[in-house]
């Protein structure tokens, strides 16, 4: 059985319901919205955070409507987010489809994003929970703290891995982490134990955009964006980190530095692709993921449901082998 099918087995039902009702919120009279929404709706995403949210949720011992409500608006609030970092970032490509600012301008992009965003503030006041509500703002908070702290960044000649781990926590992991902690939430958990359904999501979230950036230094048709996307994106991830800090020289560190500044060549950020990976950057990060994986698999052992906790191992192995 396909792996994907695995995980997802014990919430077929569940993951249908939730679909429907996150498609409904992508409906609009309005023209622009409309062809917006149209176009994103042709490349979903793996929804990977509502399978993350409903299993926990689930295995916890209570899915229900706060635990719908809390996907819905955490999707919605991702993919408000995505929209607007690919304004931040210029970018032009989104899943293998032009993105949304490339398609319908900058202007209709942020809109739009905006109108989404809104749209997932309803879905998290429909919980009927101040503490989800609560949860679900400072995770906007973190995600734009986040950006703000890459765009800082690419100005500085820091090359901190523990910035990177930094930023990589508020821009991707905050997701998981309000994923679980909503899951705990709306399953009447305990606050200890909502702290440690929080670690769990920290750690599969760091995990899951390592593994992300590490894509980015192979050729595939898979991943949805171009080789050396994050380079002319100003970004220098895990693998040229370690690469630099260990063995960069006076050249090295200038190439990086321009990358940063975005005025490096194609050739050039070429040259610091193969840099990193002769110099066994993929590899420390792929033992970097390994690290947080086995964090993650330590708290599923907490899950009573058997088939719930097969299906949240899977999940978490997911994040490690997928090759797209």
């Amino acid at each position: 059985m396909d792996i994907k099918l695995s995980i997802t087995n014990p919430i077929t039902e569940e993951l249908e319901q939730f679909g429907k009702m996150f498609d409904d919120t992508l409906k609009s009279s309005n023209e622009t919205l409309h062809n917006v929404f149209s176009h994103l709706l042709q490349s979903k995403g793996k929804m990977m955070r509502p399978t993350l949210l409903l299993l926990l949720a689930k295995g916890l011992g209570c899915l229900n409507d706060k635990s719908y409500h809390s996907a819905i608006s955490l999707e919605l609030l991702h993919t408000a987010s995505l929209i607007h970092d690919d304004v931040v970032d210029e970018s032009s490509e989104r899943r293998g489809l032009a993105s949304i600012n490339k398609a319908f301008g900058n202007k209709v992009a942020i809109l739009s994003g905006d109108y989404i965003l809104s749209n997932a503030l309803l879905h998290a006041a429909k919980t009927a929970s101040s503490e989800i509500v609560e949860s679900i703002s400072n995770l906007g908070k973190a995600l734009s703290e986040g950006e703000l702290l890459q765009l800082y960044n690419s100005q500085s000649i820091n090359f901190s891995e523990e910035t990177y781990i930094e930023i990589i926590s508020k821009k991707t992991a905050s997701l998981f982490v309000t994923c679980c902690e909503c899951a705990a939430i709306s399953a009447n958990a305990t606050k200890e134990y909502i702290e440690k359904c929080k670690d769990f999501g920290l750690n599969l979230g760091i995990a899951f955009q390592i593994k992300d950036d590490i894509f980015d230094y192979f050729d595939s048709n898979k991943i949805g964006k171009p080789t050396g996307n994050d380079m002319k994106e100003c970004k220098l991830t895990l693998p040229a980190l370690y690469a630099i800090n260990k063995y960069g020289n006076e050249h090295i560190i200038s190439i990086a530095n321009r990358i940063k500044q975005g005025s490096a060549t194609e050739s050039e950020i070429q040259e610091m692709i193969e840099f990193a990976k002769d110099k066994g950057g993929i590899e420390y990060a792929e033992k970097t993921i390994e690290k947080y994986i086995e964090k993650a698999h330590s708290f599923t052992e907490n899950i009573k449901d058997v088939e719930i906790r097969k299906s949240l191992d899977l999940y978490v192995d997911y994040i490690y082998s997928r090759n797209h």
